[in-house]
C-alpha cells in the first residue's frame, strides 16, 4: 500500500478528531500499525463507539470524548501533538439544507477552533477533511483545483470557507494547512444505516437483506468513488510534504469515473441478486457528475492511489458480507 513506507520521528503523535467515524477509525488503525501514537477525539454526534472500542487495549491510542465546538476541548486534545488530521465534522449535502446553522457551528467554527489550537500549540502539520462538493455547478471534467463554480449546499459553503481559512493560517501564522478534498470515498466501517447514508454501503446492506434500493434521478449521475486506502496515503503524504506546499486543498480520488446505474448492477452480481431498483426524485444540491484530476496531488504531495474502483468495491463487499 502507498503508505507503508512512510516514516515519521520516533515517538510521533497524532490527534486524529472525528476519530469515531468512518474515515477517522481508518486513520487511527492505520497509524498504530505503522507504530505511532495516537489520540482520537470524538462526540459520538455521528462516530460510532465501537469504531474507538476496537483499540483501547492499545498502548499507543489514548481518547478524548469531545465536541470540536469547544475551544478548551482542541487546545487540550493538541497538547503534546505533533499532527492533526481534522476529520470531525458533518457531512451530507442533503442535511446540510435541512440545518444550514449547525453546519456553520460543527464545520466551520469546530475547524477553526482545531486550526487556532494547532497554531497555539505548534503543530507541525494540520491536515483537514474537506469536499469534491466545493466544485458546485462547474461543469467541467474532470474537476480541477482553482476551477470552482457557484456552491450549491451549506455543507459545501462549510468546506469552502475551511479552505480559505486554511490559506489564511499558512499565510498568516505559518501553520502548515493541507486541504484534502475527498471524492466519494468507500470502504470498511462506512455506516450503511440512516437517511443520509452513502449509497455503496446503503445499497449493499439493502441489497443482502433482499430489499429494493431507491436511487436518486436516473442513475445515469456518475461519481469518482475513492477506496479508503486512498484516502490514508493522502493524510499521511500531507504530513510528510514540505511547507512549500502548504495553505492549499488538493483532489483526493483515484481519478476515476463510474456512473450509479452500473455500479448498482455490478453489486448486484457481486452479491448474486436479482433486483430491480426503484427511481426516486432527484436530491437537492446534488452535483450530477464528479470526477477528479489528481495532479496536483500527486505532484506536490507525492499521492499516487494503489486502488481502482474495481479492487476497493471487492474488498468493501467482503467486508460488509461480513460485518453487517
Amino acid at each position: 500500500m502507498g503508505y507503508e513506507n512512510i516514516s515519521f520521528p520516533e515517538g510521533s503523535k497524532f490527534l486524529v478528531t472525528g476519530a469515531a467515524g468512518f474515515i477517522g477509525s481508518n486513520l487511527v488503525e492505520a497509524i498504530l500499525k505503522l507504530g505511532y501514537q495516537v489520540r482520537g477525539l470524538d462526540n459520538f454526534s455521528t462516530g460510532k463507539r465501537e469504531n474507538v472500542d476496537l483499540f483501547k487495549e492499545n498502548p499507543n491510542f489514548e481518547f478524548i470524548e469531545g465536541d470540536i465546538r469547544n475551544l478548551d476541548t482542541c487546545l487540550a486534545a493538541c497538547n503534546g501533538v505533533d499532527y492533526v488530521l481534522n476529520q470531525a465534522a458533518w457531512g451530507s449535502v442533503p442535511r446540510s439544507i435541512e440545518m444550514p446553522l449547525l453546519y456553520e457551528e460543527i464545520n466551520i467554527r469546530g475547524t477553526l477552533n482545531m486550526m487556532e489550537a494547532a497554531r497555539q500549540n505548534n503543530i507541525k502539520k494540520f491536515v483537514y477533511a474537506s469536499s469534491s462538493s466545493v466544485y458546485g455547478d462547474e461543469p467541467n471534467l474532470p474537476k480541477k483545483e482553482g476551477i470552482e463554480g457557484n456552491l450549491l449546499s451549506p455543507y459545501a459553503l462549510t468546506k469552502r470557507v475551511d479552505e480559505e481559512y486554511g490559506k489564511l493560517y499558512t499565510k498568516l501564522y505559518g501553520l502548515d494547512t493541507y486541504g484534502l478534498r475527498y471524492f466519494n470515498v468507500f470502504g470498511r466501517r462506512q455506516d450503511p444505516n440512516g437517511a443520509y447514508a452513502a449509497v455503496i454501503p446503503k445499497f449493499i446492506k439493502q441489497l443482502l437483506k433482499d430489499e429494493r434500493p431507491t436511487i436518486n434521478g436516473d442513475g445515469r449521475q456518475s461519481r469518482d468513488f475513492t477506496y479508503i486506502e486512498n484516502v490514508i496515503e493522502a493524510n499521511l503524504k500531507a504530513c510528510i510534504s514540505s511547507h512549500e506546499v502548504a495553505g492549499q486543498a488538493f483532489n483526493i480520488a483515484y481519478g476515476g469515473r463510474e456512473y450509479l446505474i452500473d455500479i448498482y448492477h455490478d453489486l448486484c452480481k457481486a452479491l448474486d441478486k436479482d433486483i430491480e431498483p426503484i427511481f426516486g426524485p432527484n436530491r437537492p444540491g446534488d452535483i450530477k457528475h464528479s470526477n477528479a484530476d489528481i495532479n496536483k496531488a500527486k505532484e506536490l504531495l507525492g499521492y499516487d492511489p494503489d486502488f481502482n474502483f474495481k479492487d476497493g468495491i471487492k474488498l468493501a463487499i467482503e467486508w460488509y458480507k461480513e460485518n453487517l
